[in-house]
């Protein structure tokens, strides 16, 4: 029998419930909107018929990518309401009876690609779902890896990175070297652009396989000669955002697929619904276990 995997970006989800639903406080005066959202939106999945799920989180911002690059996001700017609803999302989560990967020195992404990477290997799974419009995980895909973004519906095999990024995945980590990204606080090179990035990676492949000299390319790019200027100059820089852009398969997560296979709630379920005020969710609980009986 085969089945499919779910993995999904815990970041992202509390990110985007924070400020896509209301507001929801405790007695104690705690915000658990974000949480409820995602637990919600997982209790979805499973109604759905999702079976096997594991989640990604990032249990501390900083990585092992600020020690690379000072300027890499590390939270700071993150409101605290948010930032105090990462712990309480995990327990929330186990509660659920959900795999939870919370990560400390390497971040969700990581723990993505490196489950992506577990899952595929198995004989008895047909798909893996990447759970997260996240470009870099864009990298991921292709064989049974597929990336879904929830919110749009929209499924992205390797045909369609090509089509959003110009560039095929393996290629994502040296296009977003190039041209940059300012959610994670890398710059990328100086005129480099989306457009050169992706015709250049496209008959290259790689930023080490670029010519220094202009007249060495084997296309013709407006403002080439600048632009392998920059690259000559940069190209230990590009390397270095390269490698921040990299996501890493040596993450913790868990060993087998079977770790990841939804059976019930914990115990404590109910306990943790009703003193966060999320009461509808037990109802919801109840429904889908009398389905699946």
């Amino acid at each position: 029998m085969s089945f499919q995997v779910h993995l999904i970006d815990g970041t992202y989800e509390l990110f985007r419930h924070f400020f896509a639903v209301p507001t929801r406080k405790t007695d104690a005066g705690a915000e658990v909107g974000a949480i409820r959202g995602v637990l919600g939106n997982v209790i979805s999945l499973l109604e759905q018929g999702a079976t096997h799920i594991a989640v990604a989180t990032d249990h501390v911002i900083p990585s092992f990518r600020n020690d690379l690059w000072p300027d890499y996001k590390d939270g700071s700017d993150i409101d605290p309401e948010i930032a105090e609803q990462f712990e309480p999302l995990e327990e929330g989560l186990r509660a659920l009876g959900v795999e939870v990967w919370p990560m400390i020195e390497f971040e969700a992404d990581d723990a993505l690609a490196a489950g992506a990477v577990m899952a595929s290997a198995d004989p008895r799974v047909s798909k893996v779902l990447i759970c997260t419009p996240d470009k870099d995980l864009a990298q991921c895909v292709g064989g049974k890896v597929v990336q879904w973004d929830r919110r749009k519906d929209f499924v992205f095999d390797s045909t369609e990175v090509h089509n959003k990024y110009g560039v095929l995945p393996s290629s994502i980590p040296d296009y977003l070297a190039l041209v940059g990204d300012s959610a994670d606080g890398f710059p990328g090179l100086a005129g480099w652009g989306q457009k050169s990035s992706a015709t250049l990676l496209n008959h290259y492949g790689s930023i080490e396989m670029i010519p220094d000299e202009v007249d060495d390319w084997a296309i013709t790019i407006r403002a080439g000669r600048t632009l392998a200027a920059t690259l000559t100059q940069d190209r230990n820089r590009a390397l270095l955002f390269k490698e921040i852009a990299t996501v890493r398969t040596d993450a913790p997560v868990a060993k087998s697929v079977d770790d990841l296979e939804w059976k019930q709630p914990a115990p404590n379920f109910e306990e943790f619904c009703t003193n966060n005020r999320m009461e509808a969710l037990v109802s919801r609980m109840e429904k889908l276990l009398a389905h699946r009986t």
